[in-house]
């Protein structure tokens, strides 16, 4: 039964969420076939969260069974729609040109060449670089109309003539046979919303980490290893700081923390050798509280498009929270009476996802004031910890680089900006909301630099999977109310 004071609650979400949507179908309209299908694909994607968080603010719970399947149904509706989305483009794309052929027919009746004036202004590319550059592009790939000065660069406004993925791919190997390793050749949108090429030289790549950097990586990783163990003293209720011979006690947290950390890197560097992309070192973050915030790494080269930034930024948390999610299970598995930790049964109301699987596998044991539970509980626990609040949608954060993968860099500034702001409210509460808002305003709160090709976007599944991501970071951070855990048996 809802109270009165949880129906207004329920009420605004409701008119928030059909606002969203309506205001959604309110902008594709205009534009036909194409955006109505753009916003179905939106509608698809909202559906289960909508009806997730819909129904747990009503005090309706969905297992994860339920949830799985939901993202299951999205998903293939997502693909299917984006499909027909695409063929859609394609043929309105053909329709394009054929109108534009015989509009030229029509004023160019006796079929002459027609040729469009090129704006020549000085450049900061030498003259006969720059003559070499503009003679790649032809009007089967890139048909050049205006030439204008940019940074250390040029840029070359014109219409596109192909598919941005293969004519940025033959333009660039055609730059790289004329003038070697010595430019870079961009595909981004103009600031009117048309595809411009971009040339900068290549001394603008990114720049390696040197010595210096690299001690400071080190210094980090000995102090992470420090605030593991300290956090491994806590979790066995004492101060290693005043007892440091019982050190040996606590290194079951930090092989535990490590483990995760490393397979969250190793999913990145893995990803980032298929893309030939170059990674610094990590430069881990020690936190008291948890062990470790986790690592930041950048990118050392430019990466070839927005697909290899998707797949480098998920590996990491792919990678890392699985292995938390194996030690947690595991760890829930091996729990019984005799186990080394006892925790108060409210420790599973902070977390949606926490506590939803150790009610499946614990079952009337969350009951009980005290729950006795296997170290590798906690560990895992810690990892998701870890890994969800570096999937928040903010900066340079692996949720930030996703958020900017899929949707571009408007949306991950816009996101980033309201991650801010939820982070604060959030720390008049949580001391440690604070302390990660800190860093990522000192630190990773600047989107990544473009790609080499910024037009050609992700694939639907890759779409499908970083909402997933992000799903599952909100799962993870996401606490159980007192009302709702009591429906699920969690707390007494």
């Amino acid at each position: 039964m809802l109270t009165s004071s949880e129906t207004p609650i329920i009420a605004a979400v409701v008119l928030i969420a059909f606002g969203i949507l309506g205001w959604g179908f309110y902008r594709a309209k205009p534009f036909g076939k194409l955006g109505i299908l753009a916003w179905l694909q939106s509608v698809v994607l909202m559906t289960p969260w909508l009806l997730f968080f819909g129904l747990f603010a009503a005090g309706i719970y969905l297992n994860i069974a339920a949830v799985l399947l939901l993202l299951v149904i999205s998903v293939g509706l997502y693909i299917f729609v984006g499909k027909q989305l695409r063929d859609a483009g394609q043929d309105a794309i053909l329709k394009e040109r054929a109108t534009e052929r015989l509009a030229i027919a029509a004023n160019n009746p006796e079929n002459t060449p027609v040729v469009t004036e090129i704006k020549l202004e000085p450049t900061p590319i030498p003259p006969e670089d720059l003559t070499l550059i503009k003679g790649m592009f032809g009007i089967d790939t890139f048909f050049v109309t205006e030439t204008i000065p940019y940074q250390e660069g040029v840029v070359f406004r014109g219409n596109l003539r192909g598919e941005p993925e293969k004519v940025h791919h033959r333009l660039t190997q055609c730059l790289q046979d004329r003038l070697s390793d010595k430019y870079r050749l961009f595909l981004v949108d103009n600031t009117d919303g048309k595809p411009v090429f971009i040339v900068l030289p290549s001394r603008t790549d990114p720049i390696k980490a040197q010595l210096p950097q690299k001690l400071f990586a080190i210094i980090l990783l000995i102090a992470t290893i420090a605030t593991s163990l300290e956090t491994g003293g806590l979790l066995r209720n004492f101060d290693l700081l005043q007892h440091p011979e019982r050190w040996v006690e606590t290194l079951p947290v930090v092989l535990g923390l490590s483990a995760i950390l490393i397979s969250h890197e190793i999913g990145h560097w893995l990803l980032a050798r298929r893309h030939n992309v170059r990674l610094s070192w990590p430069f881990f973050l020690p936190a008291v509280q948890i062990g470790s915030f986790g690592a930041i790494t950048r990118f050392e080269s430019l990466l070839p498009n927005r697909r290899a930034l998707f797949d480098i930024s998920l590996a990491g948390p792919a990678f890392g929270g699985i292995t938390a999610l194996a030690l947690l299970i595991t760890g829930l598995l091996l729990s019984n009476s005799d186990s080394l930790f006892s925790l108060p049964n409210q420790f599973f109301q902070g977390s949606i996802l926490v506590g939803s699987l150790a009610r499946i596998i614990l079952g009337s044991a969350l009951q009980s004031p005290v729950v006795n539970i296997h170290p590798l509980v906690i560990i895992g626990w810690l990892g998701l910890v870890i890994t969800a609040l570096n999937l928040m949608p903010a900066g340079q954060l692996d949720g930030g680089r996703i958020v900017q993968a899929i949707y571009g860099r408007k949306t991950a500034g816009r996101t980033t900006f309201a991650t801010l702001i939820l982070l604060a409210i959030v720390s008049l509460g949580n001391p440690l909301a604070m302390y990660w808002a800190i860093v990522i305003v000192l630190l990773q709160r600047d989107l990544e630099r473009p790609s080499l090709n910024e037009i050609t976007e992700p694939d639907d599944a890759r779409a499908a999977l970083g909402l997933l991501a992000l799903f599952l970071m909100v799962a993870t951070l996401l606490p159980l109310s007192p009302a709702l855990a009591g429906r699920l048996g969690i707390g007494s």
